[in-house]
């Protein structure tokens, strides 16, 4: 796993619209097991005033043609650890990896992941890390509205 692999990009990629959007900057991809993209998203809390619209839940529902079996086996990437409801939605969907682009910011549970058999590959990559760093920077109060108070 790499930032090379498309999974990767295209998380990247709606992280950034994501922030661009004024938004969190978490975007999420899933790739089943022959490679195929099974779903992407990102993190619309700010921009639809949903509280449960992160990257990975938007990821898992972007697609509804796509049956609940073909997430076993599957690969979510995600700009930043997940969350616990991202994790239990990966654990829900029987994903078989969650690749981490920022563990640096946030710490997830990802104990939780490993304990129900799914392998956690953090890459903390400079990109996903600055994505984070960015909205901390210039909007603080959203930041800290999402994890909570400082």
């Amino acid at each position: 796993m790499s930032t090379h692999d498309k999974g990767y990009q295209i998380a990247l990629e709606e992280g950034k619209k994501g922030l661009a959007e004024g938004g969190i900057p978490v975007g999420a991809c899933i790739v089943g097991s022959d490679g195929k993209i099974l779903g992407r998203g990102r993190n619309t809390e700010i921009q639809n005033g949903s509280r449960i619209v992160h990257g990975e839940t938007a990821a898992f529902d972007s697609d509804h043609s796509v049956p609940q079996s073909a997430y076993q086996g599957a690969t979510l990437y995600t700009t930043m650890s997940c969350c616990p409801m991202c994790t239990g939605a990966a654990i829900w969907f029987g994903v078989k990896r969650v690749v981490v682009g920022d563990r640096v910011n946030y710490r997830g549970p990802q104990e939780t992941l490993e304990q129900a058999g799914i392998e956690v590959i953090v890459l903390d990559t400079e990109e996903c890390i600055d994505l984070t760093k960015q909205l901390i920077e210039k909007s603080p109060e959203k930041w800290y509205g999402l994890i909570g108070d400082k």
